[in-house]
């Protein structure tokens, strides 16, 4: 097919490197949610397309439903996808961090609420083999591998609401969570609580059908509306003294300290890929829908100089984003090849890259998805196509942790060389 071709039809330029993903479905030929979805065989890069293809067709009607994804969340279940980062003598995959996170961008192309509870998968499967010991966390690898675990959020360190209080050879959680996404429809939760008598962060996995545990149905927020990240309530969980991350502990090493970098650099996708879907969907209805302004003096939205002056900021962000993060995933993965051997400035090394990555694209992708309108026109404000969904997610999930901070960091070492100091947020 010729370059003119593909170009009216709405295709990627053949760039190399394009940020671009395939087209998304006509949204007025959307599925319904809670359709039947297939699983094809594939290299796990060739299946998060395929279902991130799915996923798109109803996306715009889940965000309005919100609520539990089940039947997404079973689609990623069927399609081994769960166990990708789980080494293979444990029943997974064996995926690299590069190959992991970017199946999370190319779902998030589609839907940031699916690719975020799907990045804490391995996030929290990650956080297990940081915070614990190899007898601890090689059977809840293998367990999950063999029977599709989903693992669910109830950490967040910030809130201080949940005391341990010690017993005979055992732990006692009461107290509240906010932010506890995924953790509905899970099989096992990371859990937090502050020890009672020397307000030490204690964390621990546990199940999630647990008694005493309840997940509350209180998500309704502007964006990543499908992340279930409302409250969780612990009343009197017990928790037994092996399921306590303790052997290095949180944060204990540097090692250790690769956890919050691994949750940075997959917001970092999550962002770049909802930024990449926002300009896919803005590009084919700017081709395919979008009408010239009476006085452009031009046949067509796509021949508007001002509307391809801001493509060209677009793409250019976008590129400047895409390179960054997928070069911070190289070194995150170099890092985490290290294991307990890692030393604090090769730590340091890898919080400068992803740090550079997540300020880029929060601000691209923020870019991209609130101006999207600029390009398609005023009919593509219309409320079934649901495309401020992509602003809503972004500007949600941006607020994780303030990008002033980020920059702080980051402005710290370039001018006077000093890593950012490691947390839970850094």
């Amino acid at each position: 097919m010729p370059e003119s071709a593909l170009h009216a039809a709405g295709a990627a330029p053949p760039a190399a490197g394009a940020p671009v993903p395939e087209p998304p479905p006509d949204p007025g030929a959307a599925g319904e949610p809670g359709a039947a979805y297939t699983v094809a065989a594939g290299t796990p890069a060739e299946v998060s397309r395929d279902l991130a293809r799915q996923f798109a067709a109803t996306a715009a009607q889940r965000d309005r439903l919100g609520g539990t994804p089940k039947a997404e969340r079973d689609a990623l279940r069927a399609s081994g996808l769960l166990r990708l980062s789980i080494p293979e003598q444990y029943g997974g995959q064996g995926a690299d961090w590069v190959q992991t996170l970017d199946s999370v961008r190319e779902l998030a192309t589609a839907d940031g609420s699916l690719a975020h509870v799907y990045g804490f998968q391995h996030l929290l499967l990650a956080t297990v083999q940081l915070f614990g010991w190899p007898e601890q966390w090689e059977p809840w690898l293998a367990q999950t591998a063999g029977n599709d675990w989903f693992w669910g959020n109830t950490l967040n360190p910030l809130d201080r609401r949940t005391v341990a209080h010690r017993r005979e050879g055992w732990w006692e959680f009461s107290g509240k969570k906010s932010f506890c996404s995924g953790a509905i429809d899970s099989q096992m939760l990371i859990a937090s609580a502050l020890d009672e008598q020397s307000g030490k962060l204690l964390i621990a996995a546990i199940p999630s059908e647990r008694g005493g545990i309840t997940l509350n149905h209180d998500w309704d927020n502007i964006g990543q509306r499908q992340t279930d990240s409302g409250s969780a309530l612990f009343e009197r969980v017990r928790v037994e003294q092996g399921e306590l991350l303790l052997d290095p502990g949180p944060l204990s090493t540097p090692f250790a300290c690769l956890r919050p970098l691994l949750a940075q650099l997959t917001f970092a996708h999550v962002f770049l890929g909802i930024a990449q879907g926002a300009y896919a969907h803005a590009r084919r209805y700017t081709l395919n829908e979008s009408e010239p302004w009476f006085r452009s003096g031009v046949d067509a939205a796509g021949q508007d100089p001002h509307v391809l002056a801001l493509y060209g900021d677009f793409w250019a962000g976008l590129e400047g984003a895409r390179l960054l993060t997928e070069h911070a995933a190289r070194v995150f993965d170099q890092a985490w090849r290290r294991g307990p051997a890692l030393t604090a400035e090769e730590r340091g090394q890898a919080a400068v890259a992803i740090t550079a990555a997540k300020i880029a694209t929060t601000r691209s992708g923020l870019e991209v998805a609130g101006r999207l309108f600029e390009v398609t026109g005023a009919r593509a404000t219309h409320g079934a196509l649901r495309l401020d969904r992509f602003w809503r997610n972004l500007r949600t999930q941006t607020l994780h942790d303030p990008l002033h901070y980020k920059l702080q960091e980051l402005g710290d070492w370039a001018l006077n060389g000093a890593y950012p100091l490691a947390s839970f947020y850094s």
